[in-house]
């Protein structure tokens, strides 16, 4: 996922945009691209700069989170809690990458996100490699991965954003995490196997590409 923005001292300060974000409608129709288009506007146009370029998610990206929508609502039975989770994770994508792009972390910082990115690399080839091979998937393994990126993405995002984007991490990964979804999502004779060939294939499409 990249993004174009301006420069970081057109940026006010990043809690203060992020504490007059509007609150969201949910929509008919879920589509990830769309949905970051609208968020990045709505985050950016809160800055004093009006230099907005382009989209923050690439194709092969909105199609992995279009398909985590579809396993997420198809698992919960629920459509409204569906579009929360993934527009929580659309919010903090862009956020992350608005404030990394544009020199707001400290040394600390971006050491963790260094650390971050190569966690998320792990977690991705974990991910396609317990589908790809027959008996090695372990929920726990999985949850444990997914746990460890939440607790370095609350460092990273400290001093920058509010107890509200806390709030959407953890409602991420609180679901994402969960033994029992990735047991259901992993069952080879389950309903969900065709979302997780789907989201194998797009999630090893970002890794080839170097965006994962």
């Amino acid at each position: 996922m990249s993004a174009v923005v301006a420069p970081a001292a057109a940026y006010p300060d990043t809690m203060h945009f992020e504490a007059e974000e509007s609150k969201e409608v949910a929509t008919d129709v879920f589509n990830s691209k769309n949905l970051a288009v609208q968020a990045q506007k709505k985050i950016l146009g809160k800055m004093a700069s009006k230099s907005i370029a382009t989209t923050l998610i690439d194709d092969t990206s909105s199609e992995v989170l279009d398909e985590l929508y579809r396993v997420t609502k198809e698992y919960t039975q629920n459509k409204k809690e569906a579009e929360k989770i993934i527009k929580n994770l659309i919010k903090t994508v862009i956020k992350l990458a608005i404030l990394y792009r544009n020199n707001q972390f400290n040394q600390d910082e971006l050491a963790l996100m260094e650390k971050f990115k190569k966690k998320v690399h792990q977690l991705a080839m974990t991910v396609v490699s317990f589908h790809q091979v027959d008996f090695t998937f372990d929920r726990n393994v999985l949850s444990k991965l997914l746990n460890e990126c939440r607790e370095m993405l609350h460092q990273i995002i400290q001093r920058h954003l509010t107890a509200k984007s806390h709030g959407r991490v953890n409602n991420v990964f609180d679901h994402f995490s969960d033994c029992d979804f990735l047991a259901a999502l992993y069952n080879p004779f389950g309903n969900f196997k065709p979302h997780l060939q789907k989201l194998c294939d797009g999630i090893n499409k970002m890794l080839d590409e170097e965006n994962i």
